[in-house]
């Protein structure tokens, strides 16, 4: 999990970095105001969303199969406790 969170602030930052230089050389257009540090960071969360979905997809599955394997495996411990018979 933690290994998916961080190359998914990987590509984040990437966009970020990436859309600040746009910015910076004038390719993109500026905020209004004070507010261009605000434009290019929800313009980084546009752009690597969509990113993040496409590039992480095997991790994002494998992730998905352990967390499910867990719940199962969890699922039949709980089961096995309830039909235990108590002892007395």
């Amino acid at each position: 999990m933690l290994r998916y969170s961080l190359m998914r602030l990987g590509i984040f930052a990437g966009c970020f970095l990436a859309l600040w230089g746009l910015v910076y050389v004038g390719a993109l257009p500026r905020g209004l105001g004070d507010s261009n540090l605000l434009w290019v960071l929800l313009l980084s969360i546009v752009v690597s969303a969509p990113l993040s979905f496409v590039l992480l997809r095997k991790q994002r599955d494998s992730l998905s199969a352990d967390i499910v394997g867990k719940v199962d495996r969890a699922k039949d411990r709980l089961h096995e406790n309830r039909t235990r018979e108590d002892a007395l």
